[in-house]
Parts: structure tokens; sequence; C-alpha cells
């Protein structure tokens, strides 16, 4: 078979294939997509889902003049492929190497950084109002998936784009439904007819001249809704005021160029439904979308492997288990997820408490409200959440939470920095943003027992109270299967040294203890960055010299500043060196790398401390 893929450097090499090279094209790109990942690790079930699609917009549409904007991008391997980075594909994720993403630095076609999802119709909008505004010939396509329309900003910006006359294109890239083979072929013929001039000229042209009879207008249009509904899904996009095309067969390519040709060439904002499969051509991955839709390194030939080895515990493992036991002790506790049930340890709960278990889609700010009028009736929610997902309902919990001193716990999951995944993901921030709103708390275990027990702390609480930990496993602590809570707002001395304190908020305590150990210094496992210990903060400044503050997070407005603000309240004043991330954002990578270059391992903070304090720790 002739290396069609080896040949492409670029989309004008695509456009420059016979339609019939298409699908051959798309095979080798499939493979060569598969095995790349098994080789790095990342996004594999919704990469495969979109190859051909991929593959046609970049056919049809005159990229990069023609903006692509993928919502959240986990789904864009191919898309970089095709756009001139085949080559370094091998670098996926890793520090230096690709993102994971789209990235506006990365690539000319990459017209807007993605993540978070449901972004990407705004977006589009704003290019394609932008060309009109500037009397520029180009399209704007937004890329959606079926999850990410479950979000309020979606529809708000279909609200908007509806009204407009810009030529706009959505495509909901629906991969939760299947097309029989009948359907199919009559999809197919049915969107390329809606598609065409000569359908939206005759609809608008019927529409002029039935206006001026309104019994009969009205017919006509019930007559086409009904028969839309009876071939197609409803007209609700419509109603927005779309064309709606589809739905159609995301891996047909026979069906795909020509519709898009089509869509290409009409005016106003059009809305395309295809239908695609999470894991397309690779069977392992179709059967279990959810267990390859981000994969470590693997050999596709075999699959997924389990491990024969014991792995420790994840901290949101450690979660997932305190949750049904606190479920199973008090009927009051409800589960709520933004749709990250398995990334937020959710299974066992949904299968255990059916009834208290609520996945409210793509919707962190419905999530938080929803939260609080449980609460408002007794109820005890606990919301588990990414530490950057939570930014996304930042009104509603200063709004509806925390203003009415709601009591509700906030599982704050991938607190910190998580490498591979890049800045988007980084939960960095949630300790300043969190810390400035009254009647909130926020609490920082060092590990997984002290997450459980603080878990329980945070439950007993009157009012919002956020538990941060990281993504992955800890020290590999005991975990008990008790529910005794730690003292609220009460930290803990850990090492008893000489002339500077550590104080230490979550689990940098551990390389932080390594740190002191060769510097013989003092360390305070703080536990909480609000309330702070301000009992054992004065004690401890008025015995040492010099205090260090150690965080996983966004050094400015993070707990380190809270501490500078306590001993300034005090009339306290001795230097403090404040450790965490610097005012940048952090790069994709080896999460141990990317601390180590934070200087948040032990070595680095050993070295920190030492060039700030090393004069006063020669002393006898």
């Amino acid at each position: 078979m002739e290396d069609l893929l080896g040949a492409i450097h670029g989309p004008e090499d695509v456009r420059r294939l016979s339609r019939a090279q298409l699908k051959p094209l798309a095979s080798q790109l499939r493979t060569f997509l598969l095995e790349s990942v098994a080789k790095t690790g990342g996004h594999l079930s919704s990469n495969l889902g979109t190859v051909e699609l991929s593959l046609a917009l970049h056919y049809v549409f005159d990229t990069p003049q023609d903006r692509l904007v993928w919502d959240v991008g986990h789904q864009t391997y191919s898309h970089k492929i095709l756009t001139g980075r085949k080559d370094r594909m091998s670098t996926l994720r890793q520090l230096g190497g690709l993102s994971g993403f789209p990235k506006r630095d990365e690539s000319e076609f990459d017209a807007f950084g993605t993540a978070h999802s449901s972004t990407s119709i705004s977006a589009a909008l704003g290019m394609a109002e932008a060309a009109r505004i500037k009397g520029e010939d180009r399209r704007a396509v937004a890329i959606i998936g079926d999850g990410a329309m479950t979000a309020g900003m979606a529809f708000e910006a279909l609200n908007n784009a509806g009204v407009s006359k810009v030529n706009l294109l959505v495509i909901l890239n629906d991969n939760d439904m299947s097309i029989s083979p009948p359907v199919g072929a009559l999809n197919r013929y049915l969107a390329q007819l809606m598609s065409g001039r000569f359908y939206s000229a005759a609809k608008q042209v019927g529409k002029q001249v039935l206006k001026g009879a309104p019994p009969l207008f009205e017919l006509a249009k019930r007559i086409e809704e009904h028969a839309k509904g009876m071939i197609v899904p409803a007209t609700l996009f419509e109603e927005f005021g779309f064309n709606y095309i589809g739905p159609i067969d995301g891996h047909d390519l026979d069906s795909l160029v020509p519709t898009l040709e089509n869509i290409r060439r009409l005016e106003g904002p059009q809305f395309l439904h295809v239908v695609t499969k999470k894991g397309q051509g690779y069977g392992l991955a179709e059967a279990d979308p959810i267990a390859y839709h981000g994969p470590g390194k693997f050999d596709p030939a075999k699959g997924l492997v389990a491990t024969q080895q014991p792995q420790p515990k994840t901290f949101t493992q450690v979660f997932g288990e305190w949750l049904c036991d606190m479920a199973h002790a008090d009927a009051r506790l409800v589960g709520i997820t933004p749709a990250m049930r398995e990334g937020s340890g959710l299974v066992e709960f949904e299968r255990r408490f059916p009834d208290r278990y609520f996945d409210v889609g793509i919707a962190e700010q419905h999530a938080l409200t929803f939260a609080a009028g449980l609460a408002c009736e007794g109820m005890k929610p606990v919301v588990a959440i990414y530490s950057t997902f939570l930014q996304r309902a930042y009104d509603q919990l200063i709004h509806d939470a925390a203003l009415q001193k709601l009591p509700m716990v906030l599982a704050l999951d991938r607190a910190g920095i998580v490498g591979a995944d890049g800045p988007t993901h980084a939960g960095v921030f949630d300790i300043g943003f969190l810390s400035c709103v009254p009647n909130v708390s926020v609490a920082t275990p060092a590990d997984e027992q002290e997450l459980r027990q603080l878990l329980c702390t945070a439950y007993e609480q009157d009012h919002p109270v956020a538990v941060r930990y990281t993504r992955g496993a800890g020290v590999g602590a005991q975990v008990t299967k008790d529910l005794t809570p730690l003292p609220y707002a009460k930290g803990q001395e850990r090492r008893v040294g000489r002339r500077v304190a550590v104080l230490c908020f979550g689990s940098l305590l551990y390389p932080a203890l390594k740190a002191a150990e060769a510097l013989d210094l003092s360390v305070i496992n703080m536990r909480w960055a609000k309330p702070l210990d301000t009992e054992m903060l004065i004690r401890v400044a008025q015995t040492h010299e010099a205090l260090v503050t150690v965080e996983e997070g966004q050094i400015l407005g993070g707990a380190g500043s809270a501490v500078l603000l306590a001993l300034q309240a005090a009339g306290l004043h001795l230097p403090v060196l404040n450790l965490g991330i610097k005012d940048a954002f952090t790069d994709h990578g080896d999460p141990a790398k990317l601390l180590s270059l934070e200087g948040l391992d032990a070595q680095g903070i050993q070295h920190s401390i030492e060039a700030r304090f090393g004069e006063l720790l020669s002393k006898p």
C-alpha cells in the first residue's frame, strides 16, 4: 500500500489527494495514532473516534485561513499529525514536547487554546464576528462533543450565535450513540440534500412566499418540523437560529466530505450533527472506551494489562472509600460530580448509593448551586471536583454557598501540579482564590491517612470546606477504616530543630522533612491554609529566627502570603522565605520533574533554604 501519511506535511498535502485516497489515508492515520499513543500514553478513545472528521475538515476547509476550534481538545491528535507535527508525536505530553491539547504558540493551525470544555462555540463565534468586521472571507468551525454540550456556556453561545449572520459552523461530535447501516445510508442522502444550496434557497424562498398567507406558512412550518422529526433528531438547534443538518456517520468520508463541501458554501450559522464511535478501529478501545480514554504506555497487540504488583492507594481512591464509609454512617450525605465519576473516584459510591449520587454533567456552576440547595434542606453535599474545574463555579461558591454559610465539602482532586495535562489542569490557584472568601476553609492533608481524617473534619463543619489533594499516590501512609476527625484548624509539630522552622501545607511535607533532616530544622505540618493555626504560628515564630513556608500552589496569594499577614497582625517581624509555584503557568511533563524545576523537591527545598539562610544556619 502506498505510504500516503508519510507524504503529509500539512493540510495542503491532504487537499492535493483524490477523494478515493482519503480512506486509505484514514486507515494509515489511525494505525499511526494507535502506535504513537501506545508509546507515549495519552488520550486514545476520543482520538480514534475523530480520525475521519479531522481528515475531512482539513480536506474541505482552507486551514489555517479557516479557523478550527476544538472543544476540550483532547481529541486533536489526528489534527496535530495532519498539521506538520507527526514527527514530534513521540514527545507528546512530555516536558518540552507537544501538548496534549491545542496551543496557539505551538502551531498556527491551533486557532484557540483549549482543555476545559464548552468554550469552542463562543471562541469560534468571536472569530467569525472578527472576520465580518474586518471584511475577511473565511470560515470558523467549532467542533464540540455531546458531553460538552451539557454545559450552560455552550447554550449561551448558541443563543448568541443564532441571531448573528456570520459564517459559523458548529459540529456536534456525538459519540454516545450509533447509526445502523440503513439509517446511516438514508441520513447520508438527507444530509447532503439538506446542506445543498438548492434546498437552502428553496426553503428561504418558500418562507418568503408563504409569509403572505400566515395560515399556509404555519402549516408548511409544521409539516417541515414533523418531517424532520420523523427522519432526524428534534429541531432544537433550528430554534436557536441554526440550519440543522444531520445526523450523519462521522466515520463515512463519502458522507462527511460532500456534506462539509456543501456547508462551506452556505451563508450564516450552520449546525452539523455527526455521530462517531469512541475507540473506532481498535476493538479493545471500542469495547471499553473509558479504560482507553487516557491510558499510559501499552502494547497495542495485548492491550491494557493489569499489573501484578500491588500499587499504593491514590488520594482519589482514599477519597472514594471515605465517601462510601461516611455515606453508610450518615444517610444525609449526597455525592455530586460534574461529569467526572471515574476521575474523582465515585464509581463505587454510585453503585452502592445510586439514590444519593448525582452526575450533573459538565456543569460546574450548577453543581455548586445544586449542592447549596441540598444543604438548605439539611442534606450534607460532598462535591467531588477537580481544582481547576472549581474555578468555573467561583461565583456560585461565593454567592450561593459561602454568603449563605451553607455546609458542604469540596473534595478538590488534582490540586497542585498534575503533569502531562499541563497548565490547563494544574490546580495551583485554589488556596489563593478560596482563602479570600469569607466562611470558606481550606484543608491541606499531607498524606492519605490525613486526607481521610480531614475529610471527616470538613464534614462536621457548618460552612463550606475545601479539602485539596494531589493527583496520584502519596507516601503510602496506612489508612484506617474509622471516621475519626482531626482537630479543626490545628497544625502538628513534626520535627524540632534549630533556628529555622519550615511550615508545610500539603504533601510537600515529606520532601520538606528530608531537607530539614539535612539542615536540622524544625518542621510544622500546618494542615490548614485557612484558618491558619495562629497559636502554633506565633509560638513557632517566637522560638525561631526565621521561617520557611512550603506549598504546592501559587506563592502569590497562597498560604505563605497568609502567614505573612498573620505575622504582621501579631506584630512579629522575622525573615520569611516563601516556597511554591512562581508567578507563571507550569508546563506539561512528568510531575516529579516539574516539581524539581520549581525547586519543590527535597533537594530544591534544601538548596533554597541554604541560599537564603545559610549564614544563619552556619552559626554555632
